[in-house]
């Protein structure tokens, strides 16, 4: 265990991520951010760790089992590293913003540390990018989180995008109509989230056949919502039935172009949603891209609120090949307003700290695809 480690070596599920990749994702952030801002989100910047109790109240509960503890040794209380940013958010709009009007519009970015990672995601680090509409139960606001999610990814370049709408309360809905006991419960979540279509008939008792129904009828948003109409569903989850359906239509209306599909009982990842929840996904990439939906802050006692988390990490991944800045150099002595002139319009300039006979070679050494000979740009 005393072992010295290679210097290099780091935790599973760490990395360092190295030039240009490293620029690259700054440059998404950014674009993300600015395109929050331009809808009048405020940013907050909630710090890396908070007091044990605080991190994993109300929709923290959710993130305890992924959630790094320590001792502080100033307050001698535990503390714990945030596993997730939206539960910070909260506790800000609880506190600190409580007086501040509604609704309440604010985002973030930051990165986020989990005790493992999952299957599809084996990172533990994470970056997010997300935004948060609190004090609202407003249809337009379930409306405005997904296309302002939609609209983030755009501007970080991402195409083939699809979003895929859920309700995590319908299922507990059912179960409760038909009041089911949690020895029944238990293994029937199990099958519906591993889309077991011959678990639920097998274990799902007076539940059966309509939790197959909803199973099946999982797709495109047109399909999806017929299916659900013909059900019939408990009072509660025939409200939020009717819900979904306006957030489809707000959501093609605002954008005809984006796919929409609906999984009406997918539940993983969102256990502290209380209404219309949704993912994005990009063609070809693994994982998903974002994640969002309604919640209330606090214990489930606070206010409205719907939102989102877009992972940096995924989204990367779903980017065509990004070009770095090009480089430039520029001989030991060179013009200093040429230098800023092009560094306005784009370059990167490297300035040489000592004369050099060839300066083509000096610039192929530093990474450089072009130096300046004079007032002359020439390839390297």
């Amino acid at each position: 265990m005393n072992e010295r480690v290679h210097p290099a070596l780091l935790p599973q599920g760490l990395r360092d991520l190295l030039p240009p990749d490293a620029a690259i994702e700054a440059g998404v952030v950014a674009r993300q951010m600015a395109v929050l801002a331009s809808h009048g989100y405020e940013r907050v910047k909630p710090p890396l760790v908070e007091f044990e109790d605080n991190l994993l109240a109300g929709a923290g509960a959710a993130m305890a089992k992924e959630t790094f503890r320590l001792m502080d040794p100033v307050s001698q209380r535990m503390i714990g590293v945030r596993a997730d940013m939206t539960p910070q958010v909260a506790r800000i709009a609880m506190t600190r913003l409580k007086n501040a009007e509604r609704p309440l519009r604010l985002c973030y970015a930051g990165q986020v540390l989990r005790v493992k990672g999952g299957q599809i995601r084996a990172e533990r680090q994470v970056g997010q990018v997300g935004a948060e509409l609190i004090g609202t139960d407003a249809i337009a606001a379930d409306v405005e989180a997904v296309t302002l999610a939609a609209a983030a990814l755009d501007a970080s370049g991402v195409t083939g995008l699809s979003v895929d709408l859920t309700l995590p309360t319908l299922v507990p809905a059912v179960c409760a109509a038909l009041k089911l006991d949690a020895a029944t419960v238990e293994p029937l979540r199990a099958a519906l989230d591993h889309k077991d279509a011959a678990g639920v008939a097998a274990v799902g008792g007076p539940a059966a056949e309509i939790l197959g129904k909803l199973l099946a009828g999982a797709g495109a948003a047109g399909k999806a919502l017929a299916a659900l109409a013909a059900l019939a569903l408990p009072s509660e989850a025939g409200a939020e039935r009717l819900r979904l359906a306006a957030v489809v239509e707000g959501v093609h209306r605002a954008l005809p172009e984006l796919s929409i599909t609906i999984d009406p009982v997918e539940n993983r990842g969102f256990e502290y949603h209380t209404g219309v929840s949704f993912a994005f996904f990009g063609r070809g990439v693994r994982g998903e891209l974002g994640r969002g939906g309604r919640y209330r802050t606090g214990n489930g006692e606070g206010e409205p609120a719907t939102g989102f988390t877009l992972y940096t990490d995924s989204v990367l991944r779903a980017l065509p090949e990004q070009k770095p800045m090009p480089r430039l150099y520029m001989a030991q002595g060179g013009d200093g307003a040429a230098a800023r002139r092009l560094r306005a319009e784009g370059w990167a300039v490297v300035a040489g700290l000592a004369a050099v006979a060839d300066a083509a070679a000096e610039a192929r050494r530093l990474r450089c695809s072009h130096w300046l000979d004079g007032e002359k740009i020439v390839p390297a």
